[in-house]
């Protein structure tokens, strides 16, 4: 599904940005990048600014025409940062466009089409897309950077992508972050009992305030290496309780 996703970048002036793009498009698990007539490409200084996805520099294909980069997609979203007096869809919210750009992408190619930094696209390449888009910014300075623009979109499409049930999409969490399980749970609160009580907080079953603290604990949501921790701090005061005459 995200390898239909493409990137085209029009007649782009600086370099940097083709780089700091395909930057952001890896971040996003996004990996084809069309390029229409760069001004100056390849270049050091795309690969520079790439830091980490100079494969998608040097695998990008380049093109002498919006046509020709877009021919084979069955939806082609042209990025612009102000509606356009054209008889075309536009999409007033990121997040809408990406959920059907996606559903597109789950069987066809599909592009996010992006202009010049200056200027943007001309009104001949938005008739070549099938929808427009626009990035909401403040509107007294709405002005996004190329790469900018390509993050949003990427994210918006990255999102989308993730929250199909089919993504199979897991975020990646440290083992010591995960929630502790119900026995790791049950172990901590006996071993707290034990201490209370061996320490005389408890002189006999409270059951209330056991539970009281239960209560605490669970809205806490301690993680596994927190619990871990707190354990540490529990065999610590042990070692220093007096022993309990039988």
């Amino acid at each position: 599904m995200l390898p239909n996703i493409r990137i085209v970048l029009v007649q782009t002036y600086h370099p940097g940005n083709i780089g700091a793009a395909a930057r952001a498009m890896k971040t996003m698990g996004l990996t084809d990048l069309v390029l229409i007539n760069p001004r100056q490409f390849p270049d050091a200084e795309a690969s520079r600014l790439a830091a980490g996805a100079e494969e998608l520099v040097e695998n990008a294909r380049v093109v002498g025409s919006l046509a020709e980069a877009v021919a084979d997609c069955v939806q082609v979203v042209g990025a612009s940062a102000r509606l356009r007096s054209l008889p075309l869809p536009h999409f007033d919210e990121p997040d809408a466009m990406a959920r059907k750009l996606v559903e597109h992408a789950a069987t066809d190619p599909v592009a996010l089409v992006f202009g010049r930094e200056r200027s943007g696209l001309t009104n001949d390449e938005i008739r070549l897309c099938s929808h427009q888009v626009s990035i909401p910014a403040n509107p007294e300075y709405g002005i996004l950077n190329l790469s900018q623009a390509v993050q949003v979109l990427a994210y918006e499409a990255f999102k989308a992508w993730r929250q199909r049930p089919e993504s199979g999409y897991l975020p990646q969490r440290p083992e010591e972050e995960r929630a502790p399980s119900r026995e790791q749970l049950r172990h901590f609160h006996d071993h707290l009992a034990r201490v209370m009580q061996a320490s005389g907080f408890l002189t006999q079953p409270h059951a209330r305030t056991e539970t009281q603290l239960q209560a605490l604990f669970a809205r806490a949501q301690p993680s596994r290496k927190e619990l871990s921790l707190l354990r540490g701090l529990l065999a610590s005061l042990e070692q220093h309780l007096p022993e309990r005459k039988g």
